[in-house]
């Protein structure tokens, strides 16, 4: 299967796990991170991978003009269902439906990594934007995806098993306060990543590592992410 494909055979786990307030990091402290990375609202904004809308409702509150884009008819029909008042396309990232030089902002959050094919969403994503827009992107950080710490305890090391260099796609099952999800998304490393962006044309203007918020460590367990970033944030300029 294809991870378009795996997602949408996820699209019901991931429905109760995305609207679970407080559940997922976009709600305890990721999403609060990435605004700060975003320019004002212009005349388009694209949410790249929207799932079922809960960025496009966000950015929509802040005053932008959204168009919202997924691969799954699962989540889309979930995303209108949600908000009928913002638009948004079943297709896939690496062939919008959408006009040359159309957007002045494309938002990517948390979604290339699970974009079977990165290279050509990337060029997309800079055809549709006008010369001076920007994608901004969040993803799961390469560190992160390579690699698990040894143990709970809040001082165990992280431990790369395989190769970092190496692009591979992985699922990883997760259950916490009664919710279950697996999670299908490829590892790339960084270079694979800077590399679509250069042959797209992108410019790189801010890298950010966010780190987890003191507030939200609870255990040993998740005091290990105080040492090792989850995420990675990227903001890109389209000359």
């Amino acid at each position: 299967m294809t991870m378009r494909e795996q997602w949408e055979d996820q699209a019901g786990p991931w429905l109760a796990w995305a609207r679970a307030p407080g559940h997922d990091s976009f709600w305890r402290h990721h999403r609060e991170q990435f605004d700060t990375l975003l320019p004002p609202p212009g005349a388009l904004t694209l949410d790249i991978g929207c799932g079922e809308g809960r960025l496009s409702r966000h950015l929509t509150s802040r005053g932008h003009r959204v168009i919202g884009v997924d691969a799954s008819p699962t989540l889309i029909a979930a995303a209108r269902a949600a908000d009928p008042s913002i638009a948004v396309v079943r297709a896939d990232a690496a062939a919008l439906p959408l006009t040359d030089a159309c957007a002045d902002l494309a938002i990517a959050f948390m979604s290339l990594q699970d974009v079977d094919a990165i290279q050509a969403a990337i060029r997309e994503v800079a055809r549709v934007l006008k010369p001076g827009g920007r994608l901004c992107m969040a993803i799961v950080h390469p560190l992160n995806s390579a690699g698990t710490f040894a143990s709970l305890a809040a001082d165990a090391p992280f431990v790369i098993q395989g190769s970092y260099l190496d692009s591979f796609t992985y699922s990883d099952a997760v259950e916490r306060d009664g919710f279950s999800m697996v999670f299908h998304s490829a590892h790339r490393p960084l270079q694979s990543y800077v590399a679509a962006l250069e042959e797209a044309g992108f410019l790189i203007e801010s890298l950010r590592e966010p780190s987890t918020p003191e507030a939200i460590v609870t255990s040993d367990s998740s005091r290990r992410w105080l040492r090792v970033p989850l995420f990675l944030h990227l903001r890109c300029l389209r000359p």
